[in-house]
């Protein structure tokens, strides 16, 4: 699925300089690599703050706790992400509400999000929506922007696969009021380890993440309340100043190597035009709004886990995000949802499938997956 090492060995030297100079400091937890990270995080997604901190699921945390969202408040997103995604709702006393997703884009769908609001008792209270732009590609922010104005809710960014991405040449994590991105390993823009950054136009909500990620402190032991420890530490924003140089370049190969899959499954007559597989593969739909950049090239095709199995046997990596909505979550049951809750995504995560997919991935490795699901749908 992933070869680290090719990566590292082009911004090697690089890395160990960046590191070697915050041993040298001394600077281990909120040095001068940390604001210059955000700093420059922030420039890149065209907003006026960056708040760094240990983890994108902190990031989420950190998101709503800035914006105030807690008890008697609710929070709807899809059941079709990462479990932080609603973990972290729970984290700060909200309550989730659930709506399907998109079958093409696996987005939360707008269209199930409007009729989910309009139907909720006048008590349910929904703070915000929290649109998560899964696999690389942006949720479709016109329509949430247009349920923002009718229902006076706050829209908060899961940025956490989306780095770079953009909805109408603007930036993921300008476009909510409050965004959270993941710079976990395996990220298009990656840490050696946890990391994570909140982005947001406001200045208050800005100010309360930044005390809040430091134990609730402005003034050292000086606590104006109960906060967390969720510090971003100065290696990894060292590591992460080095990578942000590339991440334009190494998404532009990830889009470039998404349309060589395109291209090798049509050659081959393999392609479904979905947005349900019944022979042959269903590809990763683009919108043409905005620009995927491909954290996941995601297939949807029959006898999925059969297919995996196979790939297996021949020494290919695939991946499968994800095979259980949160709503089937034995953790989640308390939110009182049950299969055949939302069709959309328990069909989704019997049927997706995530191929090979990294900037330095080669075409001769391209084909050779290809062929190999060649094999087996004949």
């Amino acid at each position: 699925m992933l070869d680290f090492s090719r990566q590292y060995q082009q911004v090697r030297e690089e890395i160990l300089t960046a590191i070697e100079q915050v041993c040298d400091s001394q600077h281990f937890v909120l040095g001068q690599q940390v604001q210059q990270f955000e700093a420059a995080a922030a420039r890149f997604c065209d907003v006026a703050h960056g708040i760094g901190c240990a983890s994108g699921t902190d990031a989420l945390w950190l998101a709503m706790a800035a914006a105030e969202v807690g008890s008697g408040d609710a929070v709807l997103t899809s059941p079709f992400t990462f479990f932080s995604t609603v973990s972290s709702i729970l984290r700060v006393e909200a309550r989730p509400i659930l709506a399907d997703i998109d079958p093409k884009t696996y987005n939360l769908d707008p269209v199930r999000v409007a009729a989910t609001l309009k139907n909720l008792p006048a008590d349910a209270r929904v703070r915000a929506v929290l649109p998560v732009h899964l696999y690389g590609q942006c949720a479709d922010w016109d329509q949430f922007t247009q349920l923002q104005q009718e229902f006076g809710i706050l829209l908060i960014e899961d940025a956490a696969q989306a780095f770079g991405a953009t909805w109408n040449d603007r930036p993921a994590g300008s476009l909510g009021d409050l965004a959270a991105f993941s710079f976990y390993p395996t990220k298009n823009l990656s840490a050696y380890g946890d990391a994570g950054l909140l982005t947001t136009r406001s200045d208050r909500f800005a100010d309360r993440a930044r005390i809040l990620r430091a134990h609730g402190m402005r003034e050292r032991y000086f606590h104006e309340e109960i906060g967390w420890n969720s510090r971003l530490d100065t290696i990894q924003a060292a590591v992460l100043l080095v990578k942000l140089r590339y991440v334009e370049g190494w998404n532009r190969a990830r889009q470039e190597r998404a349309k060589i899959y395109d291209q090798l499954f049509t050659q081959q007559g393999l392609v479904d035009a979905g947005p349900y597989p019944e022979r042959g593969v269903v590809l990763p739909s683009v919108d043409p709004r905005g620009t995927h950049v491909f954290h996941q090239y995601v297939i949807r095709v029959p006898r999925r886990d059969a297919l995996r199995a196979f790939l297996v046997e021949r020494g290919i990596g695939s991946e499968v995000y994800y095979p259980v909505p949160l709503h089937l979550q034995q953790c989640f049951a308390s939110l009182g949802y049950r299969e055949g809750s939302f069709p959309e995504s328990e069909r989704a995560a019997k049927e997706v499938l995530a191929l090979p997919m990294f900037p330095e991935l080669t075409e001769e490795e391209q084909e050779r997956v290809v062929t190999a699901i060649a094999e087996f749908l004949s």
